[in-house]
């Protein structure tokens, strides 16, 4: 820590949280991990002390949401992120940062985007496929999409990442990110690396798109820490 006129300044915030709520916590934490990213699951008030970044899962945003407040999470992540904590919703999490959802209310709206969800059909219709996003990678990035929603419109301050046919995939304003896909379920740490430097980061690493030594199952290992 510096000091400055005689006082000690605050640590900076190093560390990231995934919301461990419902949906994909130890695949995220995984993740953030390989790219020596100091990374814990967040649940309680407690947890949100030192955070630089918060993610927020994939999993079901009508059961997240609900839980967002029995475990009284919304207003405390409203009032963290109005101090700078950067946010990242993946699918279910998009859906409950964005300013308007098709047909409902919204939740946390705090990117101006409107989100429709389900747009794709039931989970039999999920699928993968490869993109270019030169903001956040060099190579083509692998892309899950799961039950997935579409962003099908983006509001002042914010930029599109990546669009694909008549939807946007991956967009961001100054202090959050929202991808309807699962960067997690795939060996690319390109979003993960993107967010860290969001967030004020230095993951390590080369700028490439694949951990190789990723697997399926490599998550596991973090299953009975968090």
């Amino acid at each position: 820590m510096s000091s400055q006129n005689g006082r000690t300044a605050p640590a900076a915030d190093t560390t990231l949280g995934v919301l461990d709520l419902q949906g994909g916590v130890c695949e995220h934490l995984d993740h953030l991990r390989r790219l020596g990213i100091d990374a814990r699951a967040v649940k309680q008030p407690g947890d949100f002390g030192g955070l630089a970044g918060l993610i927020l899962p994939g999993g079901e945003s009508t059961c997240l949401a609900r839980l967002l407040k029995i475990f009284g999470l919304e207003e405390l992540i409203v009032a963290r992120f109005r101090q700078g904590m950067k946010l990242w919703g993946t699918c279910a999490g998009a859906i409950l940062l964005a300013g308007s959802l098709t047909g409902e209310a919204p939740h946390l709206g705090l990117i101006d985007i409107e989100v429709e969800r389900n747009s794709f059909g039931s989970q039999l219709d999920s699928f993968t496929c490869e993109a270019s996003v030169p903001q956040v990678s060099p190579d083509p990035v692998p892309l899950t999409f799961i039950r997935a929603p579409k962003i099908v419109r983006t509001g002042t301050g914010v930029a599109v990442l990546l669009r694909i046919g008549d939807f946007i995939a991956a967009a961001e304003s100054s202090a959050v990110l929202v991808t309807v896909f699962h960067p997690e379920l795939t060996p690319s740490l390109a979003f993960h690396r993107y967010f860290a430097r969001k967030c004020g980061l230095a993951p390590r690493g080369e700028e490439t798109a694949l951990d190789h030594s990723w697997e399926t199952t490599s998550w596991t290992r973090l299953a009975r820490i968090v």
